[in-house]
C-alpha cells in the first residue's frame, strides 16, 4: 500500500515541479509561475533610441546584469526586482520596448514594469 501512495505523491510533485516555468522577454525559461508581468510600448523612434532610453532608465534605477546587443534585451536588477527589458524594430522607422519584472519566482510586479516602461517615453523625449 506505501508503494503506490509513494507512486502517487512523486507523479503530483512532479507535475507541479514540471508547470511552473515562465518565458522572459529574451526567449529564455525560468523557474516560477506564469502571470502577467509584462507591458509594452511602440514608439516612431529607431531600436538604437530605444535601446539607449532603457539603458539609461535602467541605470538610474539600479543596475544592469547583463546587455545582449545582438538581441537588442537587457537585465537589470532595481531593488529587489529583476528587470528584463527587449528592444524590437516593428518597421523601419517604429520599434516597441517590452518590460518584464519577476520580484521572485512566484510574484510579477506590473506597478514596476508599468513605471520603467514610462520613464523610457519620458526620456526618448532627450533624444528628440
Amino acid at each position: 500500500m506505501k508503494v503506490p501512495f509513494a507512486l502517487t505523491a512523486i507523479l503530483l510533485l512532479t507535475a507541479f515541479a514540471g508547470s511552473g516555468c515562465f518565458k522572459t522577454v529574451d526567449g529564455k525559461r525560468k523557474i516560477g509561475v506564469p502571470r502577467k508581468d509584462k507591458i509594452e510600448g511602440r514608439y516612431q523612434r529607431t531600436v538604437d533610441e530605444l535601446y539607449a532610453a532603457a539603458t539609461k532608465v535602467l541605470q538610474f534605477n539600479g543596475s544592469i546584469i547583463e546587455q545582449d546587443r545582438i538581441n537588442n534585451s537587457l537585465i537589470a536588477k532595481v531593488d529587489r526586482t529583476k528587470v528584463y527589458v527587449k528592444v524590437e524594430a516593428l518597421e523601419p522607422n517604429v520599434s516597441r520596448v517590452i518590460v518584464q519584472c519577476r520580484s521572485n519566482r512566484t510574484r510579477s510586479n506590473i506597478a514596476m514594469a508599468s513605471e520603467l516602461e514610462k520613464q523610457i517615453a519620458l526620456q526618448l523625449v532627450e533624444f528628440k
